[in-house]
């Protein structure tokens, strides 16, 4: 991937972020853009979107990006100057609910009462 790309993708990262922060503060708090992929043309992108709360909230909060997307690329379009804005494809980071479920199943993990053994260098 060029170097081109890879700050494309950053910018678009940032602005998205900034655009749900200032525009959308109340309904966009559990939301995180996890990360962006533009394609090489800059004809296509992939925005993956992290959304905190049960799974009626996700889906909920989902929609109402997928229904906000309009108005985010045309705010985004003022924001970034390039020869291509992408058309904008949201979605949906399940890597942090696999993260979350890690961490539930080692909260559940019994502590040892033994302290760790150090080992002897003789």
């Amino acid at each position: 991937m060029s170097n081109r790309i890879v700050r494309i993708n950053e910018l678009v990262q940032r602005e998205v972020s900034d655009i749900l922060r200032k525009r959308y503060t109340a309904e966009a708090v559990a939301i995180t853009i996890s990360e962006v992929r533009i394609a090489p043309d800059l004809r296509d992108g992939r925005v993956f979107v992290a959304i905190i709360g049960d799974d009626d909230t996700v889906a909920e909060r989902f929609r109402w990006l997928q229904r906000k997307a309009p108005e985010i690329r045309e705010e985004l379009a003022h924001r970034i100057v390039i020869k291509f804005l992408p058309h904008i494809t949201y979605v949906l980071d399940k890597s942090s609910d696999r993260v979350a479920r890690l961490l539930r199943a080692l909260d559940e993990v019994p502590p040892t009462d033994e302290p760790p053994t150090q080992p002897t260098h003789e």
